[in-house]
């Protein structure tokens, strides 16, 4: 996380916000700006830890709000401390608490014995805009929350970024689920890190969802979850990347495309290549629909790139399916409120059906791709390459980037989609 103080503005000043909020200490809008409110609750939040209260959040205060962030702390049991006292000095449940250290016998804890401590509040935020080093945060707070989640990485991003698949169960049907190919559909992103978490709690408590119990769903589907796939222009968009080489590059690439709003508009990763253009399903063609609409190099959206798979973040999602092997693929985007379910004319074994029950629970339609817009997608390879139930899937109304007010839509909806396809 980056210094910021009195002035400040973006994305994570809204990150800051957020911690102040869960620490109790800021009960104003996530807006991003570092005002007047947000300095007192800095400067009451460094006092209670100890740190000279200036106001300036750098790294020791950061140091100390990560775990409202993150949604855990670890701590070492004392002699005596039970796991009541516990749960009571950090406002949690004793269930909570079991969930996240399975190991540990509540009868006999041993003093010096390392506890995680879910904090009492929903770690998934879903009124803020959304980053990488975000994510980075809460699916490390779902994997201590609940350690029968297990965390992998696909690959890297242009810049260096980390591109995380969460995985839940070990079923034998295997899903593989992916999000923010595009940009400015970075909404998909919590949409997708939501639902592992309720997915999550429904385990842990014995619960259902969507009226499917979460047990039965874990023990007969694997769930390859990839909330992130495009970090470098999620950040873009969301105003993390302001400065640097990357961001000069990109500027001149969206000079190219006056029309196209700057970054609201961009789709591409840093490098201007559209990541849902770049895999191996009539790439040929795509090239030359999208030559022919004019996007002939770099730029917000649309070009394919130089070659099939150019791109280090399509490799990484490509590598990891085959790799995965999954049986049913859903890829989230944004808009219009359709699933997508065929390449061509290809119709895999099941997909209708399938695709039939996701549109009936979520609300959606299920349509065929438009031939122009129906090469060289995630989807498109997954079919051609498997002859499995693929599915693009277009959350929401209007234009992307949408607006955070239709995030309980979306996510009712993507819930059902996602329950559906492990039912």
């Amino acid at each position: 996380m980056i210094a910021l103080m009195l002035g400040s503005t973006g994305q994570h000043v809204q990150v800051l916000q957020l911690g102040l909020s869960r620490a109790g200490l800021y009960q104003g809008e996530l807006d991003g700006i570092f005002g007047p409110h947000t300095d007192e609750a800095v400067k009451h939040f460094q006092s209670i830890c100890g740190i000279r209260p200036t106001g300036v959040v750098a790294r020791l205060t950061w140091h100390n709000l990560l775990p409202y962030i993150r949604g855990y702390r670890v701590v070492f049991s004392r002699a005596g401390y039970t796991l009541w006292d516990m749960a009571k000095q950090y406002g949690t449940s004793t269930s909570a608490i079991l969930t996240a250290n399975p190991d540990l016998d509540p009868m006999h804890i041993i003093q010096g014995t390392r506890v995680t401590i879910p904090l009492p509040f929903s770690l998934v935020p879903t009124n803020i805009g959304y980053s990488w080093e975000l994510t980075s945060y809460i699916v490390d707070g779902l994997i201590m929350r609940y350690p029968f989640m297990r965390l992998e990485v696909t690959g890297y991003s242009v810049m260096k970024k980390a591109i995380y698949s969460v995985v839940i169960g070990d079923g034998s049907r295997k899903i593989l689920a992916n999000s923010s190919h595009h940009a400015n559909e970075w909404i998909t992103t919590p949409m997708l890190l939501k639902f592992l978490e309720e997915y999550g709690q429904a385990v842990a408590m014995g619960r259902g969802i969507n009226g499917k119990s979460a047990a039965r769903l874990m023990e007969n589907n694997t769930l390859y979850a990839i909330p992130l796939v495009n970090p470098d222009g999620v950040d873009l968009v969301n105003g993390v990347i302001q400065d640097g080489p990357y961001y000069r590059t990109s500027i001149a690439f969206a000079g190219d495309y006056p029309d196209i709003p700057f970054p609201s508009g961009w789709k591409a990763n840093i490098r201007g290549v559209d990541l849902n253009l770049q895999y191996p399903a009539g790439w040929d063609v795509a090239k030359e629909i999208k030559y022919a609409q004019g996007y002939t190099r770099p730029g917000p959206r649309d070009y394919v790139g130089s070659d099939s798979l150019s791109e280090p973040e399509s490799q990484a999602v490509y590598k990891y399916s085959l790799l995965k092997n999954p049986d049913i693929s859903l890829s989230f985007h944004t808009q219009g409120s359709v699933i997508y379910w065929k390449y061509l004319s290809q119709n895999p074994p099941g997909s209708k059906i399938l695709g039939e029950r996701m549109a009936l629970a979520s609300g959606y339609s299920l349509e065929d791709v438009p031939f122009i817009s129906g090469h060289a997608g995630y989807k498109d390879w997954f079919i051609l390459n498997y002859n499995r139930p693929g599915y693009t899937v277009e959350m929401g109304l209007g234009e992307s980037p949408l607006p955070l007010e239709q995030f309980n839509n979306i996510y009712t909806a993507g819930k059902s989609i996602l329950v559906e396809a492990m039912s």
